[in-house]
């Protein structure tokens, strides 16, 4: 097995197989050893914040798996802190993809003058480039297919798979009376035919919820969302 990438929160190996195994770390991205969903950096560590992210992962992409949407998902090894997956290409050198339900974080940092912080919004999708150097910039659906990252027809299946995606896990969470925020996916190329599908991890690393006014830590949204 060949570690081929060394990430902020998962170390990536490739198998024998063809198939890839990502394993699971307990860092999670922010700022000055605040946990922040949407920063570039590793801002702390928490003890269990791997097996966690993991666990939500499996329970996700499980669920999404079962609706016919296209993900990289194989299998998962709790135990191991590992997920077994199909290889994926990524978009030029990756894109990260934020569904925003309310107008909190950089959303709110950028556009201030015309919202209120926690104002509703009917499930924004933006898309940032992976480029820590850059402060993950926006990009436009224009400008990606000028750089030759993705072609608008992607750009657009993307939009739809992504909006999919964000009310299967906001049900799943309503019925643990959790409210969805905002979330983080990533998407790649997947298969002989290259079809856009889910890749990375949903996990409470990327996404902000909570129960009433009350934010839900990553560990805690873990065993809310998977108890009895």
């Amino acid at each position: 097995m060949e570690k081929i990438y060394t990430g902020k929160t998962k170390d990536v190996y490739r198998q024998e197989d063809g198939t890839y195994l990502l394993k699971f770390k307990d860092d999670v991205t922010g700022t000055d050893g605040v946990f922040d969903p949407g920063a570039n950096t590793v801002g702390l560590s928490i003890e269990g914040a791997g097996k966690a992210g993991l666990r939500l992962t499996q329970f996700f992409f499980e669920k999404i798996n079962e609706s016919g949407i296209p993900t990289h998902y194989l299998a998962a090894n709790i135990e191991q802190n590992t997920m077994t997956v199909k290889p994926a290409k990524p978009f030029g050198q990756g894109v990260e993809v934020i569904l925003r339900y309310k107008a909190v974080g950089s959303f709110h940092r950028r556009y201030g003058k015309y919202c209120n912080s926690g104002d509703p919004l009917a499930g924004y999708v933006e898309v940032t480039l992976k480029d820590d150097d850059r402060n993950d910039p926006l990009i436009t659906d224009e400008a990606l297919e000028m750089l030759g990252i993705m072609t608008k027809e992607e750009y657009k299946v993307l939009g739809e798979l992504t909006r999919k995606i964000g009310e299967i896990v906001k049900s799943e969470m309503a019925k643990k009376d959790l409210e969805l925020y905002d979330i983080k996916f990533e998407f790649g190329r997947v298969g002989e035919d290259n079809h856009v599908a889910l890749i990375d991890e949903i996990s409470g690393g990327n996404m902000r919820a909570y129960r009433g006014e009350q934010y839900i830590e990553p560990l805690d949204l873990e065993k809310m969302m998977l108890e009895a």
